[in-house]
């Protein structure tokens, strides 16, 4: 049976021992021993791995040892000193049964059945190296083809350049355009797919190898897109149909039916559909939109979509549409509701915003014997504390006469901006974690790591200045 060691602070060590007991407990969870050792310092968020490493020289008849997930630096070197695998746990330890997998093992989300066109509305106006970069961006949030977007009667004379330029890059190119010769020339060029043909002018599918987006003549002609699949089947030419999604009022729910009217009669055929119309033009955050409308899009079996990202508000559209083809597939695949694939698309809210409970947290505040300030928030509100008592409220401005921090700026500094993300946190019901930067589902960027480390290395300092300056019986001697 293996034996887990857990290092941990002072004060995560009795509910720790609690979590591991309540995971043993599950008749599910393989069995392990276990050891609980706190290294001396208060919270977990303060350890180092160089911190580790002196206060633990060397450990015995252990397999593998876990740390906490805030912990930050290169674990190599324990590896090496005490010769068994190290690994970080979560970042907060009411997290460990998903780390044991209690939760269900993490869901795989490589696979995917919808093609993204990320349309550069503006081609016409931008560089040849602005577009490259451009599509580089869109690829990197996860799109497959590039689209070129021709604006109506603005010539663009540096599209062939552009489509070369884009496929020395490796891309896959579509051109989007009203004017037959701007089609007829991206074919030429080399465009793997033209946006959008229609019965009246198919003849260009005919002189390029380009692959044909169809839509009909007029919005909601579907006689007109008919013709055109049939032109392209009777031929063998492989194509991609479009109805044409339209915008809430103008047609949103008949286009809806048209697709699964389209999706009825030809089960076979590759199906597009362009959601901009529903991003761009509804003043919502497109995260919801994205994941309603790629479960509609999963349901019809659609195989590509047509994403832009052009107002500020839409800025994400392109991410979300890849994490949200990856989630439906994979719940459609296990014919599971779309929960618990992803946190992706939980851009304002988190499932499990409050870990802890205001009882839980006024029982860790009695155990503080030292000045450093922790921040925590329960489903009550914001709640700060240090030896000298605990404040608890969900307007950080009512906390500044009792923190006594007016002639300390540097700490006032740093209490604002974490009592700032504590009642955002708050206030949207998100999971709030001191020191780390609030999540934001794809629109999350990454914390600098070195200014984290930095932060914690100066509280390690402060404090060991502090308890030299004070008696004995004030401190919390590491």
């Amino acid at each position: 049976m293996a034996k887990l060691l857990f290092l941990t602070g002072k004060l995560a060590e009795h509910s720790l021992h609690q979590v591991i007991e309540s995971i043993l407990a599950d008749k599910k969870q393989s069995p392990f021993e276990y050891e609980v050792k706190h290294i001396g310092v208060s919270v977990a968020a303060l350890m180092t791995p160089s911190l580790i490493a002196r206060r633990v020289p060397k450990v015995e008849n252990i397999d593998k040892v876990i740390l906490p997930g805030l912990c930050q630096g290169d674990l190599e070197p324990l590896v090496a000193q005490w010769g068994v695998p190290v690994e970080r746990g979560p970042k907060d330890l009411k997290d460990l049964p998903q780390y044991f997998g209690q939760k269900g093992k993490a869901p795989d989300l490589t696979r995917h059945s919808v093609t993204i066109f990320a349309e550069i509305v503006d081609a016409p106006d931008l560089s040849v190296e602005q577009i490259v970069a451009k599509a580089e961006h869109f690829r990197q949030q996860g799109a497959d083809v590039i689209d070129l977007g021709c604006l109506p009667g603005k010539s663009f004379e540096h599209m062939p350049a552009s489509i070369s330029a884009l496929k020395a890059e490796g891309f896959q190119v579509s051109v989007d355009s009203m004017r037959d010769e701007d089609l007829l020339a991206a074919g030429k060029a080399g465009a793997d797919y033209l946006l959008s043909l229609h019965e009246k002018n198919l003849w260009i599918a005919d002189e390029v190898a380009a692959t044909p987006v169809l839509i009909p003549t007029r919005p909601a002609n579907t006689a007109s897109l008919t013709r055109a699949i049939k032109h392209c089947l009777k031929r063998g030419r492989r194509f991609i149909a479009d109805p044409i999604l339209d915008p809430i009022h103008f047609g949103l729910t008949d286009s809806i039916v048209r697709y699964h009217k389209l999706r009825k009669r030809y089960p076979d055929i590759e199906i597009m559909m362009g959601v901009g119309n529903l991003t761009e033009l509804t003043d919502a955050d497109t995260t919801g939109v994205n994941a309603l409308l790629f479960g509609v899009i999963s349901e019809l079996n659609i195989n590509a979509v047509l994403a832009t990202s052009v107002s500020p508000h839409a800025s994400e559209a392109i991410a979300e549409a890849d994490i949200a083809r990856r989630v439906m597939y994979r719940a459609s695949q296990d014919k599971r509701l779309p929960r618990g694939y992803s946190s992706g698309l939980l851009g304002l809210h988190d499932r499990k915003p409050f870990p802890y409970s205001t009882e839980e947290i006024m029982d860790l505040a009695s155990q503080i014997k030292d000045p450093s300030f922790r921040i925590m928030v329960s489903e009550e509100g914001v709640h700060v504390y240090n030896r000298d008592g605990i404040q608890h409220g969900t307007d950080p401005f009512s906390f500044y006469a009792g923190l006594n921090v007016q002639n300390d700026a540097p700490h006032a500094y740093y209490l604002g901006v974490e009592l700032a993300r504590a009642q955002i946190a708050w206030q949207l019901k998100k999971r709030y974690v001191q020191d780390e930067m609030l999540e934001w589902g794809v629109a999350s960027i990454q914390q600098n790591k070195q200014a984290k480390i930095a932060h914690r290395e100066a509280s390690i300092k402060e404090r060991l200045e502090n308890t030299r300056a004070e008696p004995k019986s004030a401190s919390d001697p590491e």
